[in-house]
């Protein structure tokens, strides 16, 4: 009996034991499933900023290094952007998605910040006066340029050669033009002046009116104009495709354009200097001519691309017209009318060709001024311009 007593009792403690093990076990089990859940809940409070983390304690200047070893990918979450740069990214993340999306079924990217790119400009100037009976017309020699530029995203750098100065005395010239488009708007602001340069092809009825080519250095010009568009259909079709070579189109497009055009043009001519068997047969009141003058317009035209294949051919045509208020001003014009109807043009032609990484272009763009004079005279004047291109991005 004394053992089955002691038997039983051993039973018993053995129970407790287990009993409390188990007890202990659970409760300890119990604490590490806590302390998951809190490691997870706050994991989950981490936000993905890795500059939150990665970037204390280095310098204000370790993102641009950043930047350069990443090869400029400026979106790259790694780096550690300061407030007022992560700032300046925000505004150009929020301008980028407002004034630069797309359907991508009809315009994508070229995944690509930079480009390089070699390009051969030319342009020239004509001039044209129509009488009720006779003309004066003429035009310049064609002036070219030849350089290069590098480009990162929206911002340009390059140098541009006179290449007349290898071929002939060069006229005195200069030119100057800034372009900046996204999806739903164009800026462009030109400035064109020239000193000389031009040849008289027709001197009212001298020679019967017919073909002449005569020298003609007596001259001057300046012009200055500003160009606004807004792109109505800015989802489908890419104005940078065809002129900034930074997107591609993917199917046929067009757009309906409407905007703003100021122009101020300043002319000298003096024809007193012409042999005086020319000048008898001068169809102007005054041999020595000027015009001065600014004119806001209202401009409206159609933009259309044409994709002969995806990611490689592309052709654009653009037209634009435009009407509006002319002011003249310092002139022998200003005395008998102030205030004249303006009436401009402006037409750009494009070819594309795109081979991966590579492209090649042809541009011609053509601007036209019309001003309705006195003594029954009309003065169309044009600057017209040819651009080749080829170069790579990166």
């Amino acid at each position: 009996m004394y053992r089955l007593l002691s038997i039983f009792s051993m039973l018993l403690a053995a129970s407790n034991m287990a009993a409390h093990s188990n007890s202990a076990l659970t409760t300890d089990t119990t604490h590490i499933q806590t302390a998951i859940v809190q490691t997870a809940d706050e994991s989950a409070l981490i936000t993905d900023t890795p500059c939150d983390t990665c970037c204390d304690n280095v310098g204000c200047t370790y993102w641009i290094k950043q930047i350069i070893n990443n090869g400029f990918h400026i979106h790259d979450p790694a780096i550690c952007y300061p407030k007022f740069p992560r700032f300046c990214l925000e505004v150009y993340n929020w301008g980028d998605r407002t004034f630069n999306s797309y359907d991508n079924n009809y315009v994508v990217g070229t995944g690509k910040n930079w480009k390089l790119q070699g390009k051969s400009y030319n342009w020239m100037e004509t001039s044209m006066m129509f009488f009720p009976k006779s003309e004066v017309n003429m035009h310049s020699d064609l002036y070219s340029d030849a350089g290069f530029s590098l480009s990162f995203m929206a911002v340009s750098a390059g140098y541009m050669w006179n290449t007349n100065k290898l071929f002939s005395d060069p006229t005195n010239r200069r030119t100057f033009s800034l372009d900046f488009t996204c999806s739903r708007f164009s800026l462009s602001y030109q400035s064109v002046s020239s000193t000389g340069g031009m040849i008289l092809t027709r001197f009212g009825d001298y020679n019967d009116g017919h073909h002449i080519r005569y020298k003609f250095s007596d001259c001057s010009t300046d012009s200055k104009t500003f160009d606004a568009y807004w792109f109505f259909n800015n989802y489908q079709y890419s104005q940078a495709a065809a002129y900034s070579y930074s997107k591609y189109q993917l199917q046929n497009a067009g757009t309906a354009l409407v905007g703003f055009n100021f122009t101020e043009q300043h002319m000298r001519m003096d024809f007193n200097s012409l042999p005086a068997e020319m000048l008898i047969h001068s169809p102007l009141s005054n041999n020595y001519y000027t015009l001065d003058y600014r004119s806001y317009c209202a401009t409206g035209g159609y933009a259309y691309n044409w994709v002969l294949k995806p990611r490689r051919w592309l052709l654009n045509a653009t037209g634009l017209a435009a009407i509006g208020y002319r002011q003249l001003f310092n002139s022998e014009e200003h005395r008998k009318a102030r205030t004249q109807l303006a009436n401009n043009f402006r037409i750009n032609l494009a070819a594309v060709y795109n081979h991966r990484a590579l492209f090649a272009a042809f541009t011609m763009r053509a601007s036209g001024f019309v001003n309705y004079n006195s003594d029954d005279m009309t003065h169309f004047n044009s600057i017209l311009s040819f651009t080749a291109a080829v170069g790579m991005r990166f």
